[in-house]
């Protein structure tokens, strides 16, 4: 029988992921709805915005990952244990999925006819079609390291500011402005593949996979190896 501790570790991890794509996602699809009335910055100030508040939220219960690059990195860096670690990725995955289907069915996918949904490619995140795959892998590595970078050093280090999830909230939102033109910004294996899924596209899993894992590892051993408490 499952402790009362790891159900509450576990649904929150599922719980947060599941509402960062499902309202992340809805703007996106909102953005195609109104012709573009959200815009970039909308968008970016939405996932930024409910990443804050989720972290703060979760973040004494499970950490607050929400994405299985992120759970990679705290393992690296010793602060989960691996049994642990599988299991937040499961959740945060599952809860993708569902944001997916939350959307499918928000945004009429399931009506048979052309929708919003398909129009907005079920709010997974493109990569633009000029820059070839290893340097869209790049970018995703380089925007994933800087969020890790910030989660480990200013929300989980013991010296961080209490208001860490402000960071992370707005470090997301610039990730997001900054690259979006180029590799879409996932930044996320999960917010990438629930929804993917669902669409039935999975065309871009070495991006949106390769790319944040590479940067979680980069900045989780650089904060490991350089930047961590001694």
């Amino acid at each position: 029988m499952p402790s009362r501790t790891l159900i509450s570790t576990l649904s929150a991890e599922l719980v947060g992921t599941f509402l960062f794509i499902a309202v992340g996602g809805a703007a996106v699809i909102s953005d195609a709805q109104t012709g573009g009335a959200v815009g970039l910055v909308g968008i970016s100030l939405t996932f930024g915005l409910v990443i804050a508040a989720l972290a703060t939220a979760f973040g004494p219960i499970s950490g607050a990952h929400f994405n299985p690059a992120v759970t990679v990195a705290f393992w690296l860096v010793g602060k989960i244990r691996t049994i642990e670690g599988i299991r937040y990725i499961v959740v945060q995955v599952l809860g993708a999925i569902l944001a997916g289907l939350a959307l499918k069915l928000a945004f009429g996918g399931y009506s048979g006819e052309q929708s919003v949904y398909e129009f907005a490619g079920g709010a997974t995140p493109l990569p633009s079609m000029g820059p070839g795959t290893p340097l869209l892998i790049g970018v995703e590595a380089v925007l994933t390291s800087v969020m890790v970078f910030t989660i480990l050093l200013a929300a989980a280090d013991a010296r961080a500011p209490r208001i860490g999830a402000l960071y992370v909230g707005g470090v997301v939102a610039a990730c997001m402005l900054a690259g979006s033109a180029l590799s879409g910004a996932g930044m996320n294996p999960a917010r990438w593949f629930g929804p993917a899924l669902v669409y039935g596209d999975l065309s871009y899993a070495l991006i949106y996979v390769a790319g944040p894992l590479v940067g979680a590892i980069a900045a989780a051993l650089s904060v490991r190896y350089l930047y961590a408490e001694r």
